[in-house]
């Protein structure tokens, strides 16, 4: 049986993806910015990874945005 992923993580990889395409970046321009891999990029995106607190605050920082409003509703 396959595990589901968190709700929380697909929501907030959801919240980070609109947020970079609302900026125009691509994946590998964020993790540019935030100083993080693309492929980690990909895998928050998708839900698939669970982010440490250095991680969300840089991509706040990145998306110009901050942590409360990328997990707002959450």
């Amino acid at each position: 049986m396959k595990k589901s992923k968190p709700k929380i993580l697909t929501g907030l990889g959801a919240t980070i993806k609109k947020h970079r395409l609302k900026l125009g970046l691509s994946q590998e321009k964020l993790a540019e910015i935030c100083e993080l891999d693309r492929t980690y990029i990909s895998l928050v995106e998708r839900g698939n990874r669970n982010l440490s607190f250095i991680s969300l605050s840089k991509l706040a920082i990145g998306l110009k945005t901050t942590i409360s409003l990328l997990t707002k509703g959450l």
